[in-house]
């Protein structure tokens, strides 16, 4: 769900800000690896 939602925001141009929550969220656990390279990827590339 998490997931999902960060992706809209990307994909929505919602991205102030949101490279710093990415990186919380996964240290605490709430993304896997895999999820985490995929949102960095698609904000590096906006």
């Amino acid at each position: 769900m998490l997931y999902r939602t960060l992706k809209r925001m990307i994909e929505r141009g919602q991205t102030n800000g949101l490279e710093e929550k990415i990186d919380i969220f996964f240290a605490a656990g709430k993304l896997t690896e895999s999820e985490y390279q995929e949102l960095i990827a698609m904000l590096k590339a906006e």
